[in-house]
Order: C-alpha cells, then sequence, then structure tokens
C-alpha cells in the first residue's frame, strides 16, 4: 500500500512540474499489473492506455475498470500487449506521459524496451520508471540478519540484465536515446514500502536457497512483495507518518541509494 502510494506522489510531483495545471494528458502504462496507478491517472482525468500480457491481469483491471463512473471508463483503454509491442500499437510522439513500473528487470531486451518507449513520448515528454535498486540487494536480508542471503547478495556477479539496471548505466543509456534522466528517488527506503515485485532474487546471480520447510525463499519473498503492491493506492488508508518519513528519505543521500526500488524520471528531449 505504501509503496504504491509513494510512487504515485513522485509521479503527481513530476507531472505538475513539467505540465500545466488541468492539462489532460495522453498516458500509457505499460505493464498495468493491477492496474493501480492508471486508474488513479484515469481519475484526475487523464487519457490512459494500458498494455498488458497478462490475461488474468488483464481481466482483473477490465473489471476493476466496470466499477469506475462512465467517465472514467471512457478515458481508459486496456490492451493486451507488452513494452515489446508500442511500436505495433502507436505512433511516434503518440503520450505526454509513459509509465513503465517493475516490468523492465523482467523484459527480455531492456534496451530496446527503452527506446520503444523514447518513440512514443511526445517532446517535453514525461518518463517514468521503476525498477529494483540492484545495486543494494544485501541490505535487505542484511537489515533481517539473515547473514547467509546477504552475503551472498555481496559475492554473486551480477547477471547481464542487472548490470543493465545499475543507475549509472541507465543515465548514459537515457540520455543516448533522447530521454536524459530528470530526478530520481529512492522508494521504500525504511522498508515500510516493501521491495519490487517479480526481477531476479535477492542474490542475483546465486543459486536460490531454501527454507527450512521447503519453500523456496525467492518464491516466498515475491508472494509478500505482490501482496504488498496488489493495491489501490488509496490515500485514505495508507500510514501518513510512515510515507513522511519514506517520502523524505527518498529525496536525501545516502537514504535513497540503498532503497529497494529506484523511481526514475527522464523527459523526452
Amino acid at each position: 500500500m505504501i509503496r504504491q502510494e509513494l510512487v504515485a506522489r513522485q509521479l503527481e510531483e513530476r507531472i505538475a512540474a513539467h505540465f500545466e495545471v488541468g492539462r489532460r494528458l495522453r498516458v500509457l502504462d505499460v505493464g498495468l499489473s493491477d492496474g493501480a496507478q492508471a486508474l488513479r491517472l484515469a481519475r484526475w482525468g487523464h487519457e490512459v492506455t494500458g498494455l498488458e500480457a497478462d490475461p488474468r491481469k488483464l481481466a482483473a483491471v477490465g473489471a476493476a475498470l466496470e466499477q469506475e463512473p462512465e467517465g472514467i471508463r471512457a478515458r481508459f483503454r486496456a490492451l493486451a500487449g507488452s513494452g515489446q509491442d508500442t511500436g505495433a500499437h502507436f505512433l511516434p510522439g503518440a503520450f505526454d506521459v509513459v509509465l513503465c513500473h517493475d516490468v523492465l528487470d523482467q523484459a527480455r531486451d531492456p534496451d530496446s524496451t527503452l527506446a520503444g518507449l523514447a518513440r512514443v513520448l511526445d517532446d517535453g515528454g514525461l518518463l517514468s520508471l521503476v525498477i529494483p535498486n540492484v545495486t543494494a540487494r544485501a541490505m535487505r536480508p542484511g537489515l533481517a540478519g539473515d547473514w547467509q542471503a546477504a552475503r551472498a547478495a555481496l559475492t554473486a556477479e551480477p547477471a547481464e540484465g542487472e548490470r543493465f539496471l545499475r543507475l549509472e548505466t541507465l543515465t548514459s543509456f537515457l540520455s543516448r536515446i533522447g530521454v536524459p534522466m530528470e530526478r530520481w528517488y529512492g522508494v521504500g527506503v525504511f522498508g515500510a514500502g516493501g521491495a519490487p515485485t517479480g526481477g531476479a532474487s535477492a542474490a542475483g546471480g546465486a543459486e536460490t536457497a531454501e527454507a527450512p520447510d521447503g519453500t523456496d525463499t525467492a518464491q516466498a519473498a515475491h508472494t509478500a512483495d505482490t501482496a504488498d503492491t496488489a493495491d489501490t493506492a488509496n490515500p485514505d488508508t495508507v500510514d501518513e507518518a510512515a510515507v513522511d518519513a519514506e517520502e523524505r528519505a527518498g529525496r536525501l543521500d545516502p537514504y535513497r541509494g540503498v532503497a529497494p526500488s529506484l523511481h526514475l524520471f527522464g523527459v523526452r528531449s
């Protein structure tokens, strides 16, 4: 719940900084998941298009949309597809804002995915990326006292995909494709927001550990993380004290650098 709220508030802040008040924006959400962020933007009055490759998630978003007022339903469309499919669906410059949250680390070809997202951004458009902080994999198991997992994360050779997700690598790549980084935040510095879903295990390229009951620990962690992200970012039900602390820490060094997730913003030049 808190993680979704943090991401939404960071996004709202950057939208307010880049676009005039009251402008109806064209938004693309690649990887809708439960549709929380996309629905929130539609409720704000924006025209939202979502891409989701998982038929079950797409159906769940459709069911959630049916509960919304007619005006919101008219501003929202959900399509089957992934970040690799933007060229097949959309013309260049079709969107003012593009979201790619917790998707890039699972993409088969993340560099071409990002290039495709840049292509559909209009001049001055805003790109919002949420990725796992691959350089701080050892933080959460270390803080939890799981020294075996922390050591594995510290000593494992990073996978090729993880090298691409490093902040300095992405910063350079975004500049090359014409969407230079404008701002970045940490998400969930103190753990109130949970870790990112999906992607590689905390140990990177290390073998998956097994819990005493025989459960795959990576699977267990993924299940716990997914429970956190299956919310609707309802601001009436979040712990405002926790959100305030997390928001402040997510802006400040050195705190933001050890958050489990990073929220990056680029602007189409």
